[in-house]
């Protein structure tokens, strides 16, 4: 569906008004200074294009080692002696201090630590002597850099929309900026009159444990990122400098004979919410009072701040919500029963039982862990249960289809026909995946569905053959509930959502909890309460409020882990190895800044 058949209506007091550096606003159609005031050779801290696309090539394309890069030069220079000349960098202590002096995209780390302050008891644990530090980077400039960004500037909504058809009058749903949420806040924000002609500007966090090396032992990590609501769903999704990684969060390890104390557990849960709390206020006075900027499209304008949704797995949305392994961090079902009808969680609502109630009962009877407060309260306008995203890859690709039905199917292979014909049966299934042709689109899998760890690739790519494989080993409605929840995934992950497309996702949905009872019935499961089965229900209310799901899945920060966490690490000693990663990271920031910087100014174009 093309965009000019759609008329959009925008917030009419956040028109995100170009003002000059003092904040004045500006006449209409006036023209912006240019970005930079360099002239089009200044390579600095380069000398040329060939030295920075060197740098380029070695610490990015190439990720070379010192050594190499060592060894590579001096043969580079043996080539030039005759010619009294020299390679771009005389060695890679000369290769990295020039990357370092580059003068753009630099927010640099900076550390605290916490330690446990608590009751002690007469002989102490070892976690309550230890001091763990969290790494950061200020958000808040990593934030105005990417506002400053002219890579994606015809990419990039200054303001909350809603987008109508012009033929039925029927709404549709892509980038984040056209959802409710962001419309709503404005409608908050806009009550004091000195935020009007602002741009509101919602900060997306997101945050995931990684492992970078099983066989080596305990290289854990814990990254946490920071994106803009601003830019559209595609940039997001291929990063393009708009997904930044702003902190390594702590991980408290103990003894196994103290890793399950309520007070280590409850100290571990603290720690992480301050620590956000800690990393993220620089925005806070930015949330209330506008603050000047100046945009990739060279304009300066008057910025409001927000924290935005937070993209996060469940395990995370327990952490994050204070709320009990079991429960659903967005509504108050009930444990047993979670698809039984159920208001909506909210920060006041929660604060009312926190009062009132005691902590066993908050436990018991509403999920809540009463003695943790989330960091959303410390911001103004921020309810972390509306905040959680919509998982796409964790709720649905992995979790309802891998380690639900494709496993309910196998159970029920072998509840039916016992262990070896089940065996034989599952066997022809994997022939029937192998078989698949090649086609555009379609992955082929020569060994069937055996394979030992799925990554969402994989999962996404047995989506499209599984269901024909298992035709005629199952029931009936085993296939349909298949195919719901099929159509049902297709629908919610495409770029472009519209009313009628709502409709069509409610009615599959309502197929698939039909359908699915043929598992209970068999006996193969004794209930539907599963947190990331149960979230599907509130899709289609999360699609009005933060538009199309694919521009906040958790695949995006997991792609990103690699880029920001696993291959500075394999680049480093391994010794002590999170502080070379800190260094890789803002050198390769550096990098992108400066490739931006050359383009815009023209610098790069042609061969």
């Amino acid at each position: 569906m093309t965009r000019f058949a759609y008329g959009i209506f925008t917030y009419f007091k956040f028109l995100a008004r170009p003002c000059d550096a003092h904040g004045m606003f500006l006449p209409p159609g006036s023209v912006p200074e240019p970005l930079s005031e360099k002239t089009p050779d200044d390579w600095t801290p380069f000398r040329n294009r060939t030295e920075f696309e060197t740098a380029e090539f070695f610490f990015i394309e190439n990720q070379t080692p010192a050594t190499q890069i060592n060894r590579l030069l001096d043969l580079w220079a043996s080539t030039l002696t005759k010619h009294n000349d020299r390679p771009p960098f005389a060695d890679y202590r000369d290769l990295y201090k020039t990357i370092d002096n580059i003068p753009v995209g630099d927010v640099k780390w900076q550390s605290f630590s916490a330690q446990y302050t608590g009751a002690r008891p007469d002989v102490a644990p070892p976690w309550m002597d230890q001091t763990f530090d969290v790494w950061y980077r200020d958000p808040h400039q990593v934030v105005r850099n990417m506002l400053g960004n002219p890579d994606y500037v015809q990419e990039f909504d200054y303001r909350p929309y809603r987008e109508f058809s012009t033929d039925g009058d029927v709404r549709q749903w892509k980038d984040f900026m056209s959802g409710d949420w962001a419309w709503n806040q404005a409608d908050l924000i806009a009550t004091d009159p000195e935020t009007h002609g602002s741009t509101f500007v919602p900060v997306v966090l997101g945050s995931d444990k990684t492992t970078v090396s099983v066989a080596t032992g305990n290289n854990e990590y814990y990254p946490l990122y920071a994106s803009i609501g601003n830019v559209h769903n595609n940039v997001r999704r291929a990063h393009r400098e708009a997904l930044a990684i702003v902190g390594f969060l702590a991980i408290p390890k103990t003894t196994k004979e103290h890793a399950s104390d309520p007070k280590f557990r409850k100290f571990r849960r603290q720690l992480f919410q301050s620590s956000l709390a800690k990393i993220l206020e620089r925005l806070r006075p930015g949330m209330t009072k506008p603050e000047v900027v100046r945009f990739g499209d060279g304009h300066f304008r008057r910025v409001v701040y927000g924290l935005g949704p937070y993209i996060a797995d469940y395990e995370e949305q327990v952490l994050l919500a204070c709320i009990v392994r079991g429960w659903c961090a967005r509504c108050l079902g009930p444990r047993t029963n979670l698809d039984e009808p159920a208001s909506e969680r909210c920060r006041e609502h929660t604060e009312a039982l926190v009062e009132e109630a005691t902590l066993g009962d908050l436990w018991d009877e509403y999920g809540i862990v009463g003695d943790l407060v989330p960091f959303t309260n410390d911001f103004p306008r921020a309810d972390i249960h509306e905040l959680i995203a919509p998982d796409l890859l964790h709720q649905l690709i992995k979790g309802t289809f891998k380690d639900h039905i494709v496993d309910w199917v196998e159970k029920y292979l072998h509840q039916t026909h016992g262990k070896t014909a089940a065996k034989r049966i599952m066997d022809d299934i994997d022939r029937r995946i192998a078989a698949t042709p090649s086609f555009a689109g379609l992955r082929r899998f020569p060994q069937g569905r055996g394979f030992k760890q799925w990554t969402g690739d994989d999962s996404k790519a047995l989506m499209k053959v599984y269901l024909p494989a298992i035709e005629g080993h199952v029931p009936i409605e085993v296939v349909q509930t298949f195919r719901a929840f099929l159509e049902f995934c297709y629908l919610v992950r495409r770029n472009i959502i519209t009313e009628k497309t709502l409709d069509k996702i409610q009615d599959a949905l309502d197929r698939f909890h039909r359908y699915r009872e043929i598992f209970k019935t068999t006996e193969v499961v004794e209930t539907f309460s599963l947190p990331r089965q149960h979230s599907l229900q509130h899709y289609i209310h999360l699609i009005r409020l933060f538009g199309a799901p694919n521009g906040l899945c958790s695949s995006i920060t997991e792609s990103k882990h690699i880029k920001a966490v696993k291959e500075p690490w394999r680049r480093s000693s391994r010794y002590k190895a999170l502080g070379q990663m800190l260094v890789t990271n803002q050198r390769l920031d550096k990098l992108a800044a400066a490739r931006t910087d050359f383009t815009t100014r023209g610098m790069l174009d042609g061969t």
